[in-house]
């Protein structure tokens, strides 16, 4: 979707905002973020949407719609380093779209025009530098403390949709730290240090899936970075930054800066979107760091960042991809040809000399389309066409298969799902018969009431390795 402009992912604490003089590498983060936020008021960008772990809702989710909420912060645990006034400009239109599209979808959703409603201490610093002079308006929502991966994921869609819908540009912050394990007892400032160096070596596995660009592949090994890491509200906000952004890696990335803030991980991070293919495609499934880390691309193995060097990642040129065998993690068939699942699943097991498939639809690799289908203006499915989804979720078959390096030839056992079995099973009888032969697998056809998509059919399948 082109009407995103550039992603960052920024913290938010006081410290390189407020007292940059008392630690040279929190001057240094500060003149990152004073760079970025000269970049993004040159931007194409009408509009900064903020999803900020620090601002906590309890019930559902909250949209800022005051259009210019006003106070003086005094951050609740660092008041000793002063005050912030602020004066934010906030485009309501864009908040009560988005907690629209969240209503309508079921989902507890609220938005606020109070006066003297406090605004949290990350999204303020981050804009602060980000957007000063408010050069841009904002929308600001909140992260709900108890809402988990699929809440999350969901309330990111919601707001690509709102993005879409409200058709101007717009930059989207995540405000988050990676580590967030704080010092417990007084430190001098100008020797702070990140609290672990566990937590130091993991936010660097980290920068470097981000900063080359693999924003998808980074929310695949949120829990388990979080577990490790100590992450900022579990590194909830990657869910919906990656939702937001169509949880894909087709980004160029930049690490603009990384430094200790008491402690914590603290860094600011931008993702521009591209057209470009990019051979790290996988679909949405949780890996581990160390499975990304054998991934099949010649990817580098650091960043170059430490407590004491801040460097700049960019991705390199493109790799010629590895046959297909390497896109396979231990048992776990990975393809890049196949449309991504649509819960956390791989579309294959391998199991000895077996092969068992997930369930497989006939969506467009490319395009998530559904072949065949006919939608009204409103996005309803009028009318849909056997024939067409047949063929298509064969050829999806065949690509799983052949990227496990199995084909449909050595297919065992397929279950078949039709959602309309009375008129749609000779249809798609002839056409499994056309490519199957004579000497077809097995096979049993079940009717149900639905599937999780607006599709018709699905396969089930067991196949020799």
């Amino acid at each position: 979707m082109d009407l995103i402009t550039n992603v960052y992912i920024a913290a938010g604490q006081p410290h390189f905002y407020l007292a940059p003089e008392k630690n040279p590498r929190w001057a240094e983060l500060r003149e990152a973020y004073v760079r970025a936020g000269e970049e993004i008021a040159k931007s194409d960008a009408e509009l900064i949407l903020v999803y900020s772990t620090q601002w906590f809702s309890v019930i559902g989710h909250l949209f800022q719609v005051d259009p210019k909420p006003a106070w003086t912060l005094v951050d609740q645990n660092w008041y000793e380093y002063g005050e912030i006034p602020y004066e934010l400009r906030v485009d309501p239109a864009f908040g009560e779209l988005y907690c629209e599209l969240a209503r309508e979808k079921g989902m507890q959703a609220s938005t606020v025009n109070y006066r003297g409603f406090p605004v949290d201490t990350g999204t303020v610093v981050a804009m602060k530098l980000l957007n000063p002079g408010n050069a841009k308006p904002i929308s600001i929502v909140s992260c709900n403390i108890y809402a988990e991966r699929e809440e999350t994921r969901r309330l990111g869609a919601l707001g690509r949709e709102a993005i879409r819908k409200h058709g101007r540009k717009i930059a989207v912050v995540l405000v988050s730290n990676l580590s967030n394990r704080y010092h417990v007892t007084e430190i001098d400032p100008a020797e702070d240090r990140i609290s672990s160096q566990k937590d130091h070596e993991w936010n660097e596995k980290m920068l470097e899936i981000l900063g080359d660009g693999r924003l998808q592949e980074a929310t695949e090994v949120v829990r388990q970075f979080a577990d490790e890491a100590n992450a900022d509200m579990g590194f909830k906000g990657l869910w919906w930054l990656g939702a937001v952004a169509g949880e894909t890696n087709r980004f160029r990335g930049k690490v603009h800066g990384y430094a200790p803030v008491w402690g914590t991980g603290a860094a600011l991070i931008e993702l521009t979107p591209t057209d470009e293919p990019r051979e790290f495609e996988k679909e949405y499934d949780e890996l581990s760091l160390d499975e990304l880390a054998a991934a099949e691309t010649e990817a580098p193995q650091s960043t170059g960042l430490s407590t004491h060097n801040v460097t700049a990642f960019r991705p390199g040129p493109a790799a010629v991809p590895d046959p297909p065998a390497a896109r396979q993690s231990s048992n776990r068939v990975l393809s890049t040809r196949a449309p991504k699942p649509v819960g956390a699943y791989p579309h294959a097991r391998r199991i000895g000399s077996m092969l068992f498939l997930s369930g497989i639809g006939p969506r467009d690799p490319v395009t998530n389309e559904v072949p065949g289908n006919v939608l009204d203006d409103n996005g309803k499915l009028v009318s849909y066409d056997l024939e067409q989804q047949a063929r298509a979720v064969i050829a999806n078959l065949e690509r799983v298969l052949e990227e496990a390096g199995s084909s449909v030839e050595k297919l065992v056992d397929v279950t078949v799902f039709l959602t309309d079995m009375e008129r749609d099973f000779q249809t798609f009888n002839d056409v499994w018969a056309e490519r199957f032969g004579s000497d077809p697998p097995a096979r049993t056809t079940v009717g149900v009431d639905s599937l999780p998509t607006p599709i018709a059919i699905e396969f089930k399948a067991i196949a020799e390795a």
